[in-house]
Protein backbone atom coordinates (compact mmCIF):
# COMPACT_ATOMS: atom_id res chain seq x y z
CA UNK A 1 0.00 0.00 0.00
CA UNK A 2 1.06 3.88 -0.47
CA UNK A 3 2.51 5.02 2.99
CA UNK A 4 0.87 8.31 1.69
CA UNK A 5 -2.15 7.48 0.20
CA UNK A 6 -3.75 4.97 2.82
CA UNK A 7 -3.75 7.41 5.69
CA UNK A 8 -6.85 9.25 6.27
CA UNK A 9 -8.04 12.68 5.92
CA UNK A 10 -9.85 14.64 8.88
CA UNK A 11 -12.27 17.68 7.51
CA UNK A 12 -11.87 20.20 9.63
CA UNK A 13 -15.18 21.82 11.24
CA UNK A 14 -16.66 23.81 8.97
CA UNK A 15 -15.23 21.73 6.17
CA UNK A 16 -17.80 20.09 3.58
CA UNK A 17 -16.52 17.10 1.09
CA UNK A 18 -18.62 16.25 -1.86
CA UNK A 19 -18.10 13.36 -4.40
CA UNK A 20 -19.34 12.39 -7.38
CA UNK A 21 -19.19 9.47 -8.75
CA UNK A 22 -20.72 9.55 -12.17
CA UNK A 23 -18.61 12.43 -13.37
CA UNK A 24 -15.39 11.49 -10.89
CA UNK A 25 -15.22 15.28 -9.18
CA UNK A 26 -14.56 16.15 -5.55
CA UNK A 27 -15.47 19.50 -4.63
CA UNK A 28 -14.51 21.32 -1.76
CA UNK A 29 -16.23 24.11 0.52
CA UNK A 30 -14.88 25.68 3.21
CA UNK A 31 -14.39 29.24 5.01
CA UNK A 32 -11.66 30.29 2.66
CA UNK A 33 -13.23 29.29 -0.53
CA UNK A 34 -14.14 26.53 -3.10
CA UNK A 35 -12.01 24.09 -4.78
CA UNK A 36 -12.81 21.57 -7.56
CA UNK A 37 -10.63 18.60 -8.53
CA UNK A 38 -11.65 15.69 -11.55
CA UNK A 39 -9.98 12.68 -10.52
CA UNK A 40 -10.15 9.04 -11.87
CA UNK A 41 -12.64 6.78 -12.21
CA UNK A 42 -10.17 3.85 -11.11
CA UNK A 43 -9.79 5.68 -7.92
CA UNK A 44 -12.66 5.19 -4.95
CA UNK A 45 -13.02 8.24 -2.24
CA UNK A 46 -15.10 6.99 0.73
CA UNK A 47 -16.47 9.67 3.06
CA UNK A 48 -16.88 8.60 6.83
CA UNK A 49 -17.97 10.24 9.83
CA UNK A 50 -15.70 13.75 8.96
CA UNK A 51 -12.91 11.12 7.78
CA UNK A 52 -11.65 10.96 4.49
CA UNK A 53 -10.35 7.69 2.87
CA UNK A 54 -8.74 6.98 -1.04
CA UNK A 55 -8.87 3.34 -1.95
CA UNK A 56 -7.23 1.76 -5.34
CA UNK A 57 -8.97 -1.31 -7.18
CA UNK A 58 -5.28 -3.18 -7.87
CA UNK A 59 -1.88 -2.97 -7.63
CA UNK A 60 -1.02 -2.07 -10.84
CA UNK A 61 1.93 0.44 -11.30
CA UNK A 62 -0.86 3.15 -12.60
CA UNK A 63 -3.17 2.63 -10.02
CA UNK A 64 -0.17 2.87 -7.43
CA UNK A 65 0.95 6.25 -8.88
CA UNK A 66 -2.37 7.67 -8.53
CA UNK A 67 -3.50 6.59 -5.36
CA UNK A 68 -0.92 8.59 -3.51
CA UNK A 69 -1.31 11.60 -5.40
CA UNK A 70 -5.14 11.94 -5.38
CA UNK A 71 -4.96 11.52 -1.46
CA UNK A 72 -1.98 14.46 -1.76
CA UNK A 73 -4.52 16.52 -3.93
CA UNK A 74 -7.49 16.01 -1.88
CA UNK A 75 -5.46 16.86 1.66
CA UNK A 76 -4.08 20.15 -0.28
CA UNK A 77 -7.55 21.30 -0.65
CA UNK A 78 -9.00 20.27 2.55
CA UNK A 79 -5.97 22.07 4.15
CA UNK A 80 -6.55 25.51 1.80
CA UNK A 81 -10.17 26.04 2.35
CA UNK A 82 -9.53 26.00 5.87
CA UNK A 83 -6.16 27.46 6.42
CA UNK A 84 -5.06 28.94 3.28
CA UNK A 85 -1.28 29.21 2.31
CA UNK A 86 0.73 31.83 1.85
CA UNK A 87 4.36 32.28 0.27
CA UNK A 88 6.35 35.20 0.36
CA UNK A 89 8.89 36.42 -2.33
CA UNK A 90 11.61 38.74 -0.97
CA UNK A 91 13.59 41.24 -3.23
CA UNK A 92 17.46 41.23 -2.84
CA UNK A 93 19.39 43.75 -4.75
CA UNK A 94 20.17 47.25 -5.19
CA UNK A 95 17.68 49.75 -6.46
CA UNK A 96 15.03 46.53 -6.78
CA UNK A 97 11.64 47.87 -5.71
CA UNK A 98 8.15 46.24 -5.94
CA UNK A 99 4.64 47.25 -5.46
CA UNK A 100 0.91 46.51 -6.77
CA UNK A 101 -2.10 48.58 -7.69
CA UNK A 102 -4.87 45.72 -7.04
CA UNK A 103 -3.84 42.58 -9.31
CA UNK A 104 -1.20 43.79 -10.77
CA UNK A 105 2.50 43.35 -9.22
CA UNK A 106 5.06 46.03 -10.49
CA UNK A 107 8.95 45.36 -10.39
CA UNK A 108 11.81 47.14 -10.33
CA UNK A 109 14.68 44.38 -10.86
CA UNK A 110 17.36 46.27 -12.74
CA UNK A 111 16.34 46.22 -16.01
CA UNK A 112 15.89 49.10 -18.36
CA UNK A 113 11.86 48.53 -17.68
CA UNK A 114 9.36 48.12 -15.07
CA UNK A 115 7.73 44.78 -15.51
CA UNK A 116 4.30 44.57 -15.05
CA UNK A 117 2.95 40.95 -13.99
CA UNK A 118 -0.97 40.19 -13.48
CA UNK A 119 -1.64 38.26 -10.58
CA UNK A 120 -4.96 35.52 -10.96
CA UNK A 121 -8.19 36.75 -8.91
CA UNK A 122 -7.74 33.61 -6.73
CA UNK A 123 -4.56 35.18 -4.87
CA UNK A 124 -4.31 37.41 -2.44
CA UNK A 125 -1.03 39.85 -3.43
CA UNK A 126 0.15 42.57 -1.41
CA UNK A 127 3.41 44.28 -1.04
CA UNK A 128 6.03 45.77 1.81
CA UNK A 129 8.66 48.09 1.47
CA UNK A 130 9.95 49.30 4.36
CA UNK A 131 13.38 51.24 5.01
CA UNK A 132 16.70 49.34 5.42
CA UNK A 133 14.41 46.12 4.69
CA UNK A 134 14.88 43.97 1.40
CA UNK A 135 11.42 44.61 -0.37
CA UNK A 136 8.57 41.99 0.06
CA UNK A 137 5.65 40.39 -2.11
CA UNK A 138 3.51 38.24 -0.15
CA UNK A 139 1.54 35.77 -2.01
CA UNK A 140 -2.03 34.13 -0.33
CA UNK A 141 -4.19 31.36 -1.91
CA UNK A 142 -6.56 28.38 -0.71
CA UNK A 143 -5.07 26.72 -4.03
CA UNK A 144 -1.39 25.74 -3.04
CA UNK A 145 -0.87 24.27 -6.58
CA UNK A 146 -1.85 27.88 -8.32
CA UNK A 147 0.04 29.97 -5.82
CA UNK A 148 3.23 27.70 -6.01
CA UNK A 149 2.88 28.00 -10.00
CA UNK A 150 2.36 32.35 -9.37
CA UNK A 151 5.08 32.49 -6.81
CA UNK A 152 7.34 30.60 -9.40
CA UNK A 153 6.88 32.47 -11.93
CA UNK A 154 7.40 36.22 -10.25
CA UNK A 155 10.89 34.38 -9.49
CA UNK A 156 11.83 33.08 -12.84
CA UNK A 157 12.01 36.75 -13.60
CA UNK A 158 14.80 37.51 -11.50
CA UNK A 159 16.69 34.43 -10.10
CA UNK A 160 18.87 34.50 -7.13
CA UNK A 161 23.02 34.48 -8.77
CA UNK A 162 25.30 32.67 -6.97
CA UNK A 163 27.99 35.45 -6.65
CA UNK A 164 26.43 38.11 -5.49
CA UNK A 165 23.19 36.59 -3.81
CA UNK A 166 21.10 39.64 -6.01
CA UNK A 167 17.79 38.01 -7.19
CA UNK A 168 13.64 37.30 -6.14
CA UNK A 169 14.31 34.25 -3.80
CA UNK A 170 11.59 32.85 -1.33
CA UNK A 171 11.81 34.15 2.47
CA UNK A 172 14.12 31.93 4.11
CA UNK A 173 15.58 30.24 1.36
CA UNK A 174 19.46 28.98 0.87
CA UNK A 175 20.86 30.54 -2.16
CA UNK A 176 24.26 28.45 -2.86
CA UNK A 177 27.08 30.70 -3.21
CA UNK A 178 30.14 31.06 -5.14
CA UNK A 179 33.51 32.40 -4.60
CA UNK A 180 34.34 35.27 -7.09
CA UNK A 181 37.03 35.47 -9.03
CA UNK A 182 40.70 35.35 -7.06
CA UNK A 183 43.22 37.99 -8.00
CA UNK A 184 46.48 35.96 -10.01
CA UNK A 185 49.69 35.95 -8.59
CA UNK A 186 51.26 34.30 -11.23
CA UNK A 187 53.88 37.37 -12.21
CA UNK A 188 52.13 38.45 -15.09
CA UNK A 189 51.96 34.96 -16.60
CA UNK A 190 49.24 34.09 -19.20
CA UNK A 191 48.03 34.86 -22.83
CA UNK A 192 51.35 36.09 -24.83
Amino acid sequence: MSRIGKMPISLPKGVDLKYDKSASKVSVKGPKGELHQNIDPDIEVKIEDGTVTVTRPTDQKRHREMHGLYRALLNNMVLGVSEGYKKQLELVGVGYRASNRGQVLELSLGFSHPIYFVIPKEVKLSTISEKGQNPTVILESNDKQLLGQVAAKIRALRKPEPYKGKGIRFTGEEIRRKAGKSAGKGGGKGKK
